[in-house]
């Protein structure tokens, strides 16, 4: 944009507090090199665009906003003779990207002294050279400051996940190997039991009924009901009952094995009928070492499935092999980082998912969401922690206009509201020293707002803290990432 050029005076530049202190020469080569313009009511320059010049107000009105979510939002409005903006970072040069970080517009006719980018980055680097590399040093160090400190949020953070997600794959682990050793025994038994049989004098079809009493045994295993407490206790007393009554010794160990595998009186009955009393408690015994086995290998396939599960729910974190901008599933990502975080959460801490599955896919950067989460969810933890350690985290999905919520909602201690502007800040945290760089919501901020075009916003009193996430349903072109928009 360009306004309609005046006269530029030197006096009048060097009564702006920008330039008080330059002598008549500098002043006077400003006023060679730069210009007066005067703009009409309306934009001066526009968030994004590159950044061509350096603009000090000499009268009138001007308004700074940033672009959030797709609107304007005021960030400056002021009348202040000498306030500047536009291309203040010139003097770095090439080694920063050139853009304007914020819109100006004016509310009335203003002045400005305009400058363009090179002169004034000419300027800069003759008039105050030492000025220029502390700037550069501050700039650079900073950036290297907040990119270092980043990466050790995300160590810590993966750091954490790795001792909950080898904690949770322990458990299976084990159960599986356990359940494999007692397999082993339970079918070295089966085959002596096995073998006591064969030996005796028993004919071909009371084998071979025997047999298939096994094969409909280890159908009926896979298809044992749920019971209830009492159900399952009213049920053991009854086989525990008939085996006494049969002379089969130790029934009451027995019986609860039959249980879990769906078996009942009538079964024994069926047994009973099929093979004589001369054989049934050995052929008891033996069906029990199969029901025993059957049982061990759910167990086993349930642990291994277990695993496969955990290790899923880490690719689908990790976002292995996957595109980074995609359209992608939230509830799926929501699971995975929940899955991921569960040994973190803990058994005190009740997580209530209340998802919409009527939300369509959103396009997204799916890795760096989950990156979100687990900032919103570690913060919700803390937060519950620090109020006791017991209370609900609440996640929850629904639309929002054209976009989509994402809500996580805690009762912990809540958000203090003289805090509750800064929460957003870089290397800002409530957290005791150590445990918590100031980074995590910083991030979260700049992947749902610069990078998604979203929104992310918090609403708190104690015991009710809602962090929300609104994500647009439709794409927009892939922005950069948030180290490079820093």
């Amino acid at each position: 944009m360009s306004g309609r050029a005046m006269p530029c005076s030197p006096k009048e530049i060097g009564s702006l507090f920008l330039f008080e202190k330059l002598d008549q020469e500098q002043l006077g080569r400003l006023c060679r090199e730069g210009r007066v313009e005067l703009f009409e009511p309306g934009p001066v320059y526009t968030e994004g665009e590159p950044a061509t010049c350096f603009y000090v107000m000499i009268e009138g009105t001007v308004v700074l906003s940033r672009r959030v979510a797709g609107d304007d939002i005021e960030v400056t409005r002021t009348s202040q003779r000498g306030v500047y903006g536009g291309a203040m970072q010139a003097y770095l040069g090439d080694r920063v990207r050139q853009v304007y970080n914020n819109s100006m517009r004016v509310t009335e006719p203003t002045r400005f002294f305009v400058l363009p980018a090179d002169t004034f980055a000419s300027i800069m680097g003759e008039w105050f050279p030492m000025a220029v590399h502390l700037l550069e040093g501050l700039f650079f160090g900073s950036k290297n400051t907040q990119a270092a400190v980043g990466q050790r949020e995300r160590l810590l953070a993966l750091g954490s996940l790795s001792a909950g997600l080898t904690h949770e794959l322990n458990n299976p682990a084990a159960a599986a190997v356990r359940a494999t050793a007692t397999l082993r025994e339970r079918v070295a038994k089966m085959r002596h039991k096995l073998a006591v049989i064969a030996e005796g004098p028993f004919s071909r079809e009371v084998l071979a009924d025997l047999v298939e009493i096994q094969e409909r045994t280890a159908e009926r295993v896979a298809k044992a009901p749920a019971l209830s407490p009492l159900e399952a206790t009213d049920r053991e007393d009854a086989l525990t009952d008939w085996l006494d009554d049969h002379g089969i010794d130790n029934g009451w160990q027995l019986a609860p094995t039959f249980v879990q595998a769906g078996l009942d009186v009538d079964w024994l009955e069926q047994v009973g009928a099929a093979v004589g009393e001369e054989i049934l408690p050995n052929a008891v015994g033996w069906l029990n070492y199969t029901v025993e086995t059957e049982l061990l290998m759910n167990e086993i396939e349930d642990s291994t499935t277990r695993i496969s599960h955990l290790v899923d729910a880490a690719k689908q974190y990790s976002q292995l092999d996957r595109a980074p901008y995609r359209v992608v599933d939230v509830h799926e990502l929501l699971d995975s980082t929940l899955l991921m975080l569960s040994g973190k959460i803990g058994p005190r801490i009740e997580v209530v998912k209340e998802y919409d599955r009527t939300l369509p896919p959103v396009p997204a950067y799916p890795a760096e969401l989950n990156q979100v989460w687990t900032n919103l969810i570690d913060n919700a933890v803390a937060a519950i922690n620090s109020a006791g350690g017991e209370g609900r985290l609440t996640v929850r999905t629904a639309p929002d206009h054209e976009r989509m919520l994402v809500e996580f909602r805690d009762t912990g201690s809540g958000v203090a509201p003289e805090i509750r502007d800064r929460i957003f800040d870089p290397f800002f945290t409530t957290k005791p020293v150590g445990e918590g760089t100031g980074l995590g919501l910083d991030i979260s901020w700049r992947i749902v707002v610069n990078k998604h075009h979203g929104t992310l916003r918090v609403e708190s009193v104690p015991g009710d803290t809602r962090f929300q996430v609104l994500l647009p349903l439709t794409a927009e072109t892939p922005a950069e990432t948030p180290e490079e928009s820093a």
